[in-house]
């Protein structure tokens, strides 16, 4: 794959953090392209990255055997039936990060008969620790599906599903997750203030707290259940913090707040989708 020319279409903070991720695992910024409409962004990625850069998304795809589309779900389709001449020249690879664009309407807009792997990142990717999933047509190749997964790689952990409308609940868990720990993480800080800590010493337990139990769970071969019976001693405090958090109702929380978010994403699919 180290070889294979990649055009990046929109040069935001994902497309960033991939390249970032490409540079850091070797590959050569001679074989990088990324197109974008802004002249200070263009210069900030060349000045960084030492890749090529370009205004004309043509130019980018003419020159790719992948095609990693970088763009605001919104804007999808119309730059994506701009490429579509380009794309159905050579037929590259396409990757798409954007958020709720389905594979049939990608597809679509590109011209059809395209390759193409549809996938669901998270902001940790910004930090090299994201979690993606991998949707792949049928058109996609074992080799295409090899550098699809090695390019989201770079920036964190890949899982692949075979169901592409698995993508929704994918959304809610690790697309959405984020921002859940954040607010766990925010609350646990206000308690901590409320108890009498100073809001420094707050958010410093809270977010060491947050990374090694994060770490504890990726590390061990158990459960998180198991890990957390082995923390939660018998009449302690652990105990008795659990109970309120099970009383309070706090795995049906959880449960509606993932319907809710799933049901959005399809509802965005549906809002995004068809024909220009």
């Amino acid at each position: 794959m180290k070889t294979t020319p990649i055009a990046f279409i929109g040069g935001g903070n994902m497309a960033r953090s991939l390249i970032g991720g490409l540079l850091a695992d070797g590959y050569d910024p001679n074989y990088i392209w990324v197109s974008d409409p802004g002249a200070s962004q263009r210069e900030a990625l060349h000045s960084q990255f030492a890749v090529n850069t370009t205004a004309d998304n043509l130019d980018a795809v003419a020159k790719a055997g992948i095609v990693v589309l970088a763009v605001k779900p919104q804007v999808l389709r119309e730059v994506a039936t701009s490429l579509a001449p380009g794309v159905q020249h050579h037929r590259p690879l396409i990757i798409s990060i954007a958020a709720g664009v389905r594979e049939p309407d990608l597809r679509d807009w590109l011209g059809g008969n395209v390759p193409v792997v549809r996938t669901m990142p998270n902001t940790p990717a910004l930090v090299g620790s994201g979690a993606t999933a991998l949707f792949a047509n049928p058109l996609v190749s074992e080799r295409q599906r090899q550098s699809a997964e090695s390019l989201l790689r770079t920036v964190g952990l890949t899982v692949w599903v075979e169901d592409e409308g698995l993508l929704d609940g994918v959304t809610a868990l690790s697309g959405s997750g984020p921002a859940y720990f954040f607010l766990v993480m925010e609350v646990l800080e206000q308690a901590g203030i409320n108890l009498g800590l100073s809001p420094e010493s707050a958010r410093l337990l809270t977010l060491q707290t947050a990374f090694g139990a994060a770490k504890m769970a990726l590390e061990s071969s158990e459960g998180p259940a198991l890990l957390r019976a082995r923390v939660t001693s018998p009449g302690g405090t652990t105990e008795q913090g659990i109970a309120v958090l099970q009383e309070g109702g706090l795995e049906a929380l959880f449960a509606r707040a993932l319907a809710a978010a799933c049901q959005r994403s399809r509802e965005l699919g549906d809002l995004l989708g068809g024909k220009p």
